[in-house]
């Protein structure tokens, strides 16, 4: 299974476009966003994805009702909440902002998932620690890095490739 991955898109449609676009020409079965979309008006750009996409809040996004609704009118967009425990081909993944580092610290060092997937530092980052596979895809917007990024995780292989958009 091959899994997308985003976060941090911050209201920047060409660049959520650009990464619907990248995704979808990546074939992945499943998107997950780790949050801060800010604004609603984001998600009809998220719902062209041609997978499934769960996603979770970030510390930038507003309206939490309103992000709410606007993901419910999408048959394949899910929210979630502040955090998402994803079972995807057998793989369990930890799904959650990162703005929380006391609680990303320990859902990493408690080996509690086999992935735990993290935005908000807007650098993009694979590292494994503990056997505990640490996936940040950046930041989708290019706003701080000015490198607009999103990731893809292939379940077999464990492998991760980071796409510049």
């Amino acid at each position: 299974m091959r899994i997308g991955i985003l976060s941090d898109t911050h209201d920047c449609l060409e660049m959520v476009d650009e990464a619907v676009k990248h995704l979808n020409g990546e074939r992945v079965d499943l998107v997950l966003h780790a949050g801060d979309y800010v604004s609603p008006f984001v998600i009809p750009r998220l719902a062209n994805l041609q997978s499934p996409m769960i996603g979770v809040l970030g510390n930038n996004d507003g309206d939490h009702r309103l992000l709410s609704a606007g993901f419910a009118e999408h048959d394949r967009l899910t929210l979630r909440g502040s955090f998402a425990a994803v079972t995807a081909a057998g793989m369990t993944i930890g799904l959650l902002h990162g703005d929380d580092r006391e609680l990303l610290q320990a859902l990493i060092g408690r080996k509690a998932f086999d992935v735990v997937v993290h935005g908000h530092t807007h650098q993009a980052q694979v590292r494994t620690l503990g056997g505990t596979l640490v996936v940040n895809p950046g930041e989708a917007c290019g706003y701080l890095t000015g490198r607009p990024t999103v990731a893809v995780l292939d379940t077999e292989t464990r492998n991760v490739e980071l796409l510049s958009l």
